[in-house]
């Protein structure tokens, strides 16, 4: 972010080393807010796309139970099965579980994969982010997140657009937080307007009703030009004000967070949720609307979304009985992600727009003393949809308990291969630099997408 203000704010730092006043913060621009990070110069080296293909990737904070979704054993043992009965779906032969009566509809239009594998066994987004397992070595500075490194191969499909956009809420539980831009560095950050910062985006001397008189942006980017001077070494500020001014004047991005400008009645069929209201306290609200949020910022020219929804870890326990929280989770679950998922084909972007439902790995088959499931890294579960992708089947299987895959493993690195591959990037000849100058494959493995799938 950058700062039009111009005068000296807070001294409090942000995790890069730079002052908060030398941000530019935009305030009451919507119903979700608004921010200006520092996505100016972030492509500036890099080549704009042409066609817009998009991802909206949606991360279940904890790890979401499988066996009691998409991969349901009303034959296991009750101690197993848990009380869910599977329900037909609207795809002959592919069951999924009884609270999701809406999705169980459109079961022809997104893939269960029901035999990821390659899951660390402890909380860390960083392998639902980009795709690494955080176990092996990595280069200088890190991996780059999904986002970052899509940004800066295909660069911006609109000028008044950033290619990559986090919705995600920031969680007290670190481990639960989507990692940074890595080795390309702060410049490659994300625009976030669910970031730390929002309570603080305000334009000072600037109301939204004047954001369209540049003569006034002029003088405070003209102020903060000063402040900068006087407080820091932030370079190449003056080669950047005037797309500076085109985005903070574009009414665009601004529309695309104000779900006011929505028909009311697509915002019911998402559902809202209090997005100050986090679950135990450490994980992400639970907050539907942010799915309706993803799809007009890829409407608006988004290239990836991302996103983290609700919290998943429940082991247990008081206040933390898994099947309460299910009760409680599930029907939301299959109101917002069906409506997604009917909105992208009714509005055409079905082709074009990929979606991923993950979290960090799968819970444990048998039900636990307190009434949970406990962290299980050995398979996980994904639904897939949109990209023109074939959808309406389920790839790969787990054996009777949910356990193991017994068929068609899937790694990581094959979901992410499928992800660049339906934004038009080829994982075996597309590099990126780190910190050295190095070139670096986008994937560790040279893998190749899910066949079964494009």
């Amino acid at each position: 972010m950058m700062d039009i203000s111009g005068q000296a704010g807070s001294n409090l730092s942000f995790c890069d080393g730079v002052s908060r006043r030398n941000f530019i913060k935009i305030g009451a621009l919507g119903a979700a807010g608004l921010t200006l990070p520092q996505l100016l110069r972030a492509e500036s080296e890099s080549g704009n796309g042409r066609s817009q293909k998009s991802v909206i990737m949606i991360y279940l904070v904890g790890g979401p139970p499988h066996q009691d979704m998409f991969d349901l054993k009303p034959d296991a043992p009750k101690e197993v099965a848990g009380p869910w009965k599977p329900i037909q779906t609207n795809v002959p032969g592919i069951e999924i579980c009884e609270a999701f009566p809406l999705l169980a509809g459109m079961a022809d239009k997104f893939v269960p994969i029901r035999s990821l594998v390659g899951s660390q066994a402890g909380h860390d987004a960083i392998q639902v982010f980009n795709g690494h397992n955080p176990r092996k070595p990595k280069p200088s500075g890190g991996w780059p997140q999904f986002g970052s490194a899509v940004a800066k191969v295909l660069g911006q499909t609109d000028a008044a657009a950033p290619p990559f956009v986090s919705l995600c809420y920031p969680c007290t539980h670190g481990p639960y937080n989507e990692p940074g831009p890595g080795f390309l560095g702060s410049a490659a950050n994300p625009f976030r307007p669910m970031g730390p910062t929002r309570d603080d985006m305000v334009l000072n001397g600037i109301t939204p009703e004047r954001l369209g008189d540049r003569e006034s942006l002029l003088k405070s980017i003209d102020r903060l030009r000063r402040d900068v001077d006087a407080t820091t070494n932030m370079k190449g500020l003056d080669a950047f004000t005037e797309q500076a001014i085109g985005l903070l004047t574009s009414s665009k991005l601004a529309d695309a967070l104000d779900l006011s400008k929505e028909d009311p009645k697509v915002v019911e069929r998402y559902g809202t949720g209090d997005p100050t209201k986090f679950m135990d306290s450490n994980g992400a609200p639970r907050v539907p609307q942010s799915l309706l949020v993803a799809r007009r910022l890829i409407e608006a020219g988004a290239r990836v979304v991302t996103l983290n929804y609700s919290k998943w870890d429940w082991h247990g326990g008081k206040n933390n009985y898994i099947f309460k929280r299910e009760a409680e989770d599930f029907p939301v679950f299959d109101k917002c992600v069906s409506a997604l998922i009917e909105d992208l084909h009714q509005r055409g972007l079905d082709k074009d727009c990929t979606v991923v439902i993950w979290g960090e790995f799968g819970r444990t088959p048998k039900i636990s003393a307190q009434v949970g499931r406990d962290h299980w890294p050995r398979v996980n579960c994904a639904l897939m949809a949109g990209g023109g992708m074939k959808t309406g089947q389920v790839i790969g299987a787990t054996d009777r308990l949910g356990g193991e895959a017994v068929s068609r493993p899937v790694t990581f690195s094959e979901v992410y291969a499928t992800l660049y591959h339906n934004l038009g990037i080829d994982t075996g000849s597309t590099t990126i630099n780190d910190f050295s100058g190095r070139p670096q494959y986008l994937l560790e493995e040279n893998v190749a997408p899910i066949q079964e799938l494009v």
